[in-house]
Parts: C-alpha cells; structure tokens; sequence
C-alpha cells in the first residue's frame, strides 16, 4: 500500500514567494493603518503611499482596502496547516491537531506577538465593519479547505471522506472560535486565557469524540 501519510507540495516560484511576501508587507501595513485610524478612517490611498507603491499597483494585489489585510489573517492559518502538515510521523492526529494549533499560535519574535496583535485589533473591529467579517470568514473558509487534504494523508488512504470533512470542519472552527474568544479579552499572547492555550483546549473538545479516530491506533492515545 502505499504511504499516504504526507500530502505532496510543490514548492512556489520565486516570483510567487516576492508576490506573497509583498502582499503580506501590505498587510501588515493596512493593519497597522487600521489600528492607528480606524478602518472607516482609512484609504486605499493611505495603504499604497504607507507601503511605498502605487495606487494602481495596491490594485493589482487587492480588489478593496478591507481584502488588503487578508494575507495577514491568513498567515497564521498557513503556519497552523504547516506545522500540522509536519507532525511527526508517529503522533496520533488528534494530538497533531492540538500540538500544530498550540505552536501556531504561540509567537515565537517580535513580528509574530505584532501579528496577533493586529489580528486581535481587527477582530474587535469586525462588529462596526462587516467588509473586514467577510474577509476573516473568507479567510477561515479557505483554511478548511486547505486543512481537508492534509487531514487526509495524516489520517491514511482508508478513512471515511465524510469524517475527514467533519474533522476538518470541526478543527477549523475551533480555531476561529479560539483567535475570536481570545480577540475579545484582554488576555495576553501566551499562557492561560492565551490563543494557544484556547486553540489547544477547542480543538481538543471538538475533535475527540469524532468516529475518525476510533482506530486501533488512535483509540490505544485516547485521554
């Protein structure tokens, strides 16, 4: 039989990786923006002149300001998907799940306690901008998406595709319901009350009565 316990990657262009990391730039920027004026106080404009561009080129990469900031919200998605993609062969997925939620969401530098930050500033601003809930429902979207194939190869070539989707669906949300709780309080980025901590304990109540990890090898890990 063989191994599917990893899912093949293609590694992007270098043109991909100059576009995805001038977009994140932008992103950063437009949260930055965001948190100092407002959203509603905010332009297009102010986003392309702060990140040094042209208007028209701040076009090219984003159809509207609130989209400018996607990549940002997204970043912390991918690494969870990376980390989790990476899990060490012989870890049950359950536990992949809670280890990738709580190392993604534990900033490790400046620039990623930075991120959190501006991730929490533009949550709280969602309930008075519904164009930024539609980005970040966008962006959760997308993860479940990416999340499913990974799901799979963690889980093997025999799994029930319906319970891959309902473990995908139920990691995702745990993870959005996480960052939002968080977003919310005034908790601090690590330790109790903090997004990795929430993450670790929601994908934990969401995925351990799922009939996915009722194999012999998941059953023997189980709490």
């Amino acid at each position: 039989m063989p191994d599917t316990s990893r899912t093949a990657t293609t590694r992007p262009s270098l043109t991909e990786r100059r576009k995805a990391a001038t977009q994140l730039e932008i992103a950063r920027t437009a949260a930055a923006l965001f948190a100092e004026r407002g959203a509603d106080s905010t332009t297009a404009e102010d986003i392309a002149h702060a990140s040094g561009i042209a208007l028209r080129t701040f076009y090219r990469y984003f159809r509207t300001k609130e989209d400018s900031v996607a990549p940002l919200l997204s970043s912390g998605v991918k690494q969870w998907i990376a980390d989790l993609r990476d899990s060490p062969d012989d870890l049950p997925v359950p536990r992949a799940l809670e280890r990738a939620a709580l190392r993604s969401l534990t900033p490790t530098d400046e620039a990623e306690t930075q991120a959190l930050h501006w991730t929490r500033g533009l949550i709280r601003a969602m309930d008075s901008h519904p164009a930024l809930l539609s980005v970040w429902l966008r962006v959760t979207h997308d993860a479940e998406e990416e999340l499913t194939p990974v799901l799979a190869a963690l889980a093997g070539g025999e799994a029930d595709p319906l319970e891959i989707r309902l473990a995908s669906a139920a990691a995702n949300t745990a993870m959005r319901v996480a960052v939002e709780v968080w977003a919310t309080t005034d908790a601090a980025d690590h330790g109790p009350g903090g997004p990795a901590e929430l993450a670790a304990r929601c994908v934990h109540g969401l995925t351990a009565g799922l009939r996915l990890w009722d194999g012999p090898g998941e059953a023997a890990t189980a709490d």
